[in-house]
């Protein structure tokens, strides 16, 4: 689950963008020359805009194919320094819909910041920067398609410009490539302002994404002419709708890169719970790995490549020569289902819940070009087996359970796993243990209460939770939680 509205590295330099981008640069063509007058893009350097409206969690989908979750924007700033290639998001929202992921509270609203400079990405969590490589791609593509961003990335890229008629207007339609960043084309009015930008980005589940950002009722600051209202959609569904309040062209910007993110590497931990078993750490989500007679299983492949690859190497060391032939998916959530490419490049088969099987077979036969991943690399095919209420996998050695977790307001296809000779439970996003000696909290949250239910309908007993976020805890935690005695 995306912690803070998480959810993948890649690595090429903007330095040659950044350059090319600052004031005083000419394009070939002249539509792009009139539009960067009339946007006020020439000089502009920096700029930051605030509004309110409403939001969507991309990838947090209740249901595989239903829109993205909503969200109140309460509160929205994005700062932007051309010149540096750099971005910060403040952002205060709270939840618009029960059902669904995005990893934030029900009740009390969330402040998130988010940054992305350069070839690196982050977030501000509890006062310190928390490395995100992948959301490099998305913060990128979104810094280089605002409306005076996407005129500078235009004219740097050497942008081919066609004229075109839509709904009876003229465009000026100027299509450029950033390379392994993301492909764009900018429609520009007879009056030179930027109307729409039609562009497509990598992500992890669904290969090259569309994404169509609208800018309509311009107004005029100091020169610098900007839209009031912004509507941007993501893979297809609504992903922002934001009414522009304030702008500030050339405002004061200081994005510094932390220490801490520039030097940040990924790092694979595999800890033995038992006999077979390892609880693979290190990162904000973890996975599992289950020896079987034959084979391996693997609980969980999140994030991306940039995750889900080495730890599929480190399940390759803990036990060398025996194949990962299974791979389980607990949701479909993007960021729990992010490496699953990387599973199928491996030749693993994908357990997941029978909803899913459609939709990332689409997701996996979309074309990945712009930044290539494992799986677009290897050619292979997916292969699945499904589970809808139950599914057991035993040999000699071992037996595993899989249970569809009923009645979630999380995900609708989620599932979890029961080693019932060790009594482990392995699940995601229904309990994220509290830190050590931490109370309590006042009102119990509805995920863990919604666990417990599901314990006591499958009467399963258990003594360690393997939380895909967290650290492994008694199970004796999830009831505290919830305000239970560890006895029930």
């Amino acid at each position: 689950m995306q912690s803070n509205a998480t959810h993948k590295c890649l690595i090429l330099s903007l330095a040659a963008l950044l350059g090319a981008a600052s004031a005083g640069v000419s394009a070939a063509d002249p539509a792009l020359d009139r539009a960067a007058t009339a946007m006020g893009a020439t000089g502009l350097k920096s700029i930051r805009y605030s509004g309110d409206g409403v939001g969507y969690t991309f990838g947090q989908a209740y249901k595989p194919g239903l829109p993205w979750p909503k969200i109140n924007v309460r509160s929205f700033v994005r700062t932007v320094n051309y010149e540096s290639g750099s971005m910060r998001d403040e952002i205060v929202f709270a939840r618009g819909e029960a059902l669904g992921g995005g990893g934030y509270a029900h009740v009390a609203p969330q402040r998130n910041e988010q940054y992305v400079s350069g070839d690196f990405a982050w977030n501000q969590v509890a006062n310190a920067p928390a490395a995100g490589p992948r959301f490099v791609a998305d913060r990128v593509h979104q810094l280089w398609i605002t409306p005076q961003g996407v005129i500078k990335a235009a004219i740097k890229n050497d942008a081919t410009v066609r004229h075109e008629t839509r709904d009876g207007k003229s465009y000026a339609a100027a299509s450029f490539t950033e390379p392994g960043r993301f492909k764009a084309v900018a429609f520009i009015g007879a009056n030179g302002l930027v109307d729409r930008v039609e562009s497509r980005f990598p992500d992890p589940v669904l290969g090259d994404t569309a994404v169509v950002t609208t800018y309509s009722d311009y107004r005029d600051y100091s020169g610098v002419k900007f839209p009031a209202r912004i509507t941007q959609s993501q893979g297809g569904f609504p992903l922002l709708d934001l009414t522009v309040k304030d702008v500030q062209p050339n405002a004061a910007v200081d994005i510094q890169l932390p220490d801490a993110v520039k030097t940040a590497t990924e790092r694979v931990t595999a800890d033995k719970v038992a006999e077979g078993v390892w609880f693979i750490a290190g990162s904000s989500h973890n996975s599992v790995a289950i020896e079987m007679k034959d084979y391996m299983i693997l609980v969980e492949t999140p994030l991306n490549d940039g995750r889900s690859v080495p730890v599929i190497a480190q399940v390759k060391q803990l036990v060398p020569g025996k194949p990962i032939r299974y791979v389980i998916n607990s949701h479909g959530h993007f960021d729990h289902s992010g490496g699953l490419r990387a599973a199928v490049a491996e030749g693993a088969t994908i357990i997941t819940h029978t909803q899913n099987k459609p939709y990332f077979e689409r997701a996996f036969a979309n074309a990945n070009t712009i930044s290539p991943d494992r799986l677009a690399k290897s050619g292979k095919k997916a292969r699945f087996k499904t589970v809808d209420e139950k599914l057991v996998l035993k040999d000699s050695t071992r037996t595993v359970e899989l249970f569809h977790v009923d009645d979630s307001h999380h995900s609708d296809n989620f599932l979890m796993v029961y080693l019932p000779k060790e009594r482990l439970l392995i699940e995601a996003d229904s309990f994220t243990p509290l830190p050590p000696n931490t109370p309590a909290p006042a009102q119990p949250n509805p995920l863990h209460a919604n666990l417990v239910d599901n314990l006591a309908r499958l009467k399963v007993p258990v003594e360690r939770i393997l939380p895909l976020h967290g650290r492994v805890v008694p199970v004796a935690d999830l009831y505290v939680a919830v305000g239970q005695s560890p006895t029930k």
